[in-house]
């Protein structure tokens, strides 16, 4: 594209930019026309200049943020005749959203705004000034504006030189901006994890005192920011931060309690590095990495010492319970809720493996997992953080074998849907009977058969349900 077709001089607009700006430059144009200054700012600025740090284009799948100087009801003035669709959800807040072209824009009037010390919401009081707008943002490297049409960088806090040093920082002392929003100490470590930036020795030091201030924040608000944080292609580094700054003891106990001493006789591996360990090593599924970073938060809680050294029985099922309550909390949907606490439980099932498994065996695997069989299977191999080769090489070479059969079967007998041969109303026509406990004990009967044997076809599973049917009925038909 040539960027003179825009209005804009070719040298002042990077390669990565030119679509943003040619999306936006027609609501620009109206801003201008309308005395009033208009500016992207935060992310897709900083994004500008370093890029995403999952390489998607800049802007890609996300609202273009803008600030303005004209308040909420100048603004939606402004873009209802552009815009093909208008919301006003968070007009009292200083937020008019619009869209046009299918592209979603977020347009907020100067603010400042500060939390009282014990409120969720912000108090929003408009301006016209767009430096105190940036000086209430979270971090320097987010305290950037470029106006549009003009592209006249304001940058007052040293965005740009913290981007080019990989620093960190507040726009202003770290306890003021944290405690305009304590989420933002949160945020922070995605930064850190996402755009490799190392926080500076105040802002890393307000965390520490301020972490219990997070206890304000709405469980939903928490959720979504770990959310972003353990999808990024490598979250270890924001990880670390939230446990080693106390943050994580404000909304995730479970992950600092990890941290198990060494016992002097019975050395066994830290589970916090090895649980961070796991979650680089999954793919950046939400669910998975949630399931990673969940899998092991049974250890504490069931750890022993023995004549073996150490051990933790059963805490697969400990930390599926645990699992649950905290996503609960957290106020995850029930769907995560179950399908993270299902992996948690799952997680060690395939170890089993090593003792040699059937069809059967194989066969009960899949229908334990169902539709969570590729992420089980993930997160089996991400759980091998082991430094000894030979003993990895040997796990990844029985994965590879139980995948091998799971395919085999899964083409011979359709595994992502294992179930009797017969359904409920075939089991009720050929024993003669109406919906009731007893259809359930047949279909339960003929399941067992389906992971025994595989499919056996339905003139052989009638044959047989005839015969259990005739052995329950000499029993008095009480077996259940």
């Amino acid at each position: 594209m040539d960027a003179r077709a825009l209005g804009y001089p070719p040298e002042v607009v990077p390669e990565r930019f030119r679509q943003v700006l040619d999306e936006v430059r027609p609501l620009a144009e109206r801003f201008s026309a309308a005395g009033k200054r208009l500016y992207l700012v935060g992310g897709v600025v900083r994004d500008g200049f370093v890029g995403r740090p999952d390489g998607s284009p800049v802007g890609a799948g996300s609202d273009l943020d803008l600030t303005t100087d004209a308040l909420p009801e100048q603004v939606e003035q402004i873009v209802r005749p552009f815009a093909d669709a208008v919301w006003l959800q968070g007009k009292r807040f200083g937020t008019i959203g619009c869209s046009k072209g299918g592209r979603r824009f977020e347009i907020t009037t100067h603010r400042a705004e500060a939390y009282s010390p014990e409120s969720r919401k912000p108090e929003v009081r408009f301006g016209d000034d767009v430096v105190t707008d940036l000086s209430r943002r979270d971090f320097t490297v987010n305290a950037m504006a470029l106006s549009v049409p003009s592209l006249e960088l304001v940058d007052p806090f040293g965005g740009v030189e913290d981007l080019a040093a990989r620093t960190l920082r507040t726009p202003l002392d770290p306890e003021v901006s944290f405690g305009d929003d304590p989420l933002r100490m949160l945020r922070a470590a995605r930064f850190i994890a996402g755009y490799g930036l190392t926080p500076v020795p105040e802002l890393v030091a307000a965390v520490e005192r301020m972490a219990d201030r997070l206890h304000i924040v709405s469980a939903e608000r928490v959720r979504d920011e770990l959310d972003r944080l353990i999808v990024l292609p490598s979250p270890e580094a924001g990880l670390w931060f939230v446990v080693r700054t106390g943050l994580a003891a404000a909304f995730l106990p479970e992950l600092p309690a990890l941290a198990l001493e060494q016992d002097p006789v019975h050395r066994h591996k830290d589970v916090l590095a090895h649980t961070i360990a796991v979650v680089s090593k999954t793919p950046p599924d939400r669910l998975l990495r949630l399931a990673a970073l969940f899998h092991d938060v049974g250890k504490p809680k069931t750890r022993s010492i023995g004549p073996e050294g150490v051990s933790f029985h059963h805490h697969d099922v400990v930390g599926a319970r645990l699992t649950r309550a905290r996503m609960e909390a957290l106020r995850y949907p029930a769907a995560d809720v179950e399908t993270v606490s299902r992996l948690v439980e799952l997680h060690l099932r395939f170890h089993t493996y090593a003792l040699g498994w059937t069809d059967s065996a194989v066969r009960r695997y899949a229908r334990d997992a169902g539709e969570l069989l590729w992420r089980l299977n993930q997160l089996t191999r991400a759980d091998c953080t082991t430094r000894d080769r030979r003993r990895a090489a040997a796990l990844a070479s029985r994965m590879d074998e139980l995948e091998e059969r799971l395919a085999r079967l899964r083409e011979k007998e359709q595994l992502d849907a294992i179930r009797p041969e017969l359904d409920g109303v075939a089991v009720m026509d050929q024993l003669g009977i109406g919906p009731g406990p007893e259809v359930g004990r047949a279909l339960a009967f003929l399941l067992e058969i389906r992971l025994d044997e595989g499919l056996i076809g339905e003139e052989e599973a009638r044959r047989r349900l005839d015969r259990w049917w005739a052995e329950r009925q000499e029993a008095g038909g009480d077996g259940g």
